[in-house]
């Protein structure tokens, strides 16, 4: 059994939403599982010390999560069109296994969540991609050959799985985001499985 890595950060609740289908994409595919982690809060007021395993959810991510996974898929809420600082600052600390090329030749995916449609998560999701991209990694997004891509009101996006809350329930996701996370994963998990083998 591969492991694809499902990392995430989330304040509210629905890029953990997001995460969870795109959980579920990952383990549809024969000999692929996700291994769903997250990243702690980072302080505006001071260096923040969080206990090393969360009070709830998924463990912290670490570098050996990244040196054990097949493919990566990597989500944040979205802030002013980039990532949160919480991955951000999980992300910036990796230049070890950039210098020692953990990630080079893995998929990677990307997803985010947004209070609004047009709030930046097409962005999100492209400055998401550019560390990976340093990284060596194999950027995949979702096709139009997914369906509920191109029939969608609520959201998604080529470039990766995304989520409009429309400032309501933020981990209330819509039927066609809940398909388009899950083909997100499977079709992250079955381009790790390819490369593998």
């Amino acid at each position: 059994m591969s492991d694809v890595l499902v990392l995430y950060y989330s304040r509210y609740g629905a890029t953990e939403s997001l995460a969870r289908e795109v959980c579920r994409g990952v383990d549809s595919v024969k000999g692929m599982a996700a291994r769903l982690r997250t990243v702690p809060a980072v302080s505006a007021v001071c260096e923040a010390s969080e206990d090393s395993i969360p009070d709830a959810g998924p463990p912290y991510v670490s570098a050996s999560d990244l040196k054990e996974c097949s493919g990566i898929v990597m989500g944040s809420p979205t802030r002013f069109g980039n990532m949160s600082s919480a991955l951000k600052y999980f992300i910036d600390s990796t230049g070890g296994e950039w210098m020692k090329g953990t990630l080079i030749g893995k998929p990677a995916g990307v997803f985010t969540s947004t209070s609004s449609l047009h709030g930046g998560s097409e962005t999100t999701l492209l400055t998401m991609a550019i560390p990976l991209l340093h990284h060596g990694m194999i950027y995949v997004g979702i096709p139009y050959s997914e369906q509920a891509l191109s029939t969608t009101t609520t959201g998604g996006s080529l470039y990766g799985a995304t989520h409009v809350t429309w400032s309501r329930n933020p981990d209330e996701l819509s039927a066609d985001e809940k398909t388009l996370a899950a083909a997100l994963g499977k079709r992250v998990a079955e381009i790790a499985g390819k490369l593998e083998s």
